[in-house]
């Protein structure tokens, strides 16, 4: 009799968790093991912060994303963080909302529904998320942040037909929970070009989500108090070696959830942005201190979705 282990080894996957930690082979297309993304950056004043205090601490800030949606900045806001990230060769990934938790979903603010609030909760939702993947685009920004299954099968079918841009990236939330390889496979090959894990998993089990996909993996270092609130810097160094390519993302504890931002909560964001960089500056001293050698990007490097605007 076939076992349960033999059919997932047909499917090109692992039989179990990786508990001998294999070294990962697989590469940023330039390379790189790893890059670091700063999350929560909540519009141009956040990534001016982040930008500044990168500068300052020598840190490699490869990529922003952000929580509270495309449709909540104006266009004069989406064309100045563009330039901004344009000029300075740095990913940003802006998130495609709105989802069931910002609506009026009763499930959602249930005891056991909180599963279900970054789901896009009808077509229309669908559509709204498509949409402001649509603006993102035209705006020239190159990735999105998306959390629904269905939003991304759509995405990608419209990337395929060339409504949005060929290189437009999708990065999957860590909302939309891939807990397994058999969940990462299956989001891979729905068309995400970057996969946000859990963020309580084990080394074995992201060693075994990264024998089953080739996309890079976003990996919570700090991770927010409504997402656990672990601190795994001392984990570093072993991430990098069975996880690359990997994007080292630095959230913060002991923070207020500032989703959906704007102006009442400006300085809170710009303060919370400046020290998700010093715990990146933390992160990597830590890293060079342990002795492991690991390769980094440079700004504007291959795969990164730089934002493309014109001059």
């Amino acid at each position: 009799m076939t076992s349960a282990r033999d059919v997932l080894r047909s499917m090109g996957l692992p039989a179990g968790d990786l508990h001998d930690l294999p070294d990962s082979a697989k590469r940023f297309p330039d390379g790189a093991q790893y890059r670091v993304e700063i999350p929560s950056t909540e519009g141009p004043e956040s990534l001016r912060a982040v930008l500044e205090e990168a500068g300052r601490r020598s840190v490699p800030v490869h990529r922003v994303s952000q929580g509270s949606g495309v449709f909540l900045h104006t266009d004069s806001e989406l064309n100045e963080m563009a330039g901004i990230a344009a000029r300075e060769r740095v990913e940003v990934s802006l998130f495609a909302r709105p989802n069931a938790g910002w609506d009026t979903s009763a499930m959602a603010r249930a005891p056991a529904g909180g599963v279900v609030a970054a789901a896009a909760r009808g077509q229309d939702q669908v559509v709204a998320c498509l949409d402001d993947a649509l603006r993102a685009a035209a705006h020239g920004f190159r990735s999105v942040l998306i959390a629904d299954l269905g939003v991304l099968a759509a995405f990608d079918a419209l990337r395929r037909a060339g409504t949005l841009p060929a290189d437009m990236q999708a990065k999957v939330s860590v909302m939309l929970p891939a807990a397994n390889p058999a969940a990462a496979q299956v989001i891979e090959r729905l068309g995400a070009n970057t996969l946000n894990l859990p963020t309580d998993l084990t080394l074995p089990q992201i060693a075994a989500i990264r024998a089953a996909v080739d996309i890079p993996l976003d990996i919570y270092i700090e991770a927010p108090d409504n997402l656990g609130g672990f601190i795994r810097m001392h984990e570093i160094p072993e991430i990098i070696r069975v996880a690359a390519p990997v994007y080292l993302k630095f959230g913060l504890r002991n923070a207020p959830d500032i989703y959906p931002a704007g102006s009442h909560l400006m300085q809170t964001a710009i303060a919370l942005s400046r020290e998700r960089v010093r715990r990146a500056r933390l992160g990597l001293d830590l890293l060079a201190r342990s002795g492991a050698e690991a390769q980094t990007s440079e700004l504007g490097a291959p795969g990164l979705a730089v934002p493309v605007v014109s001059t």
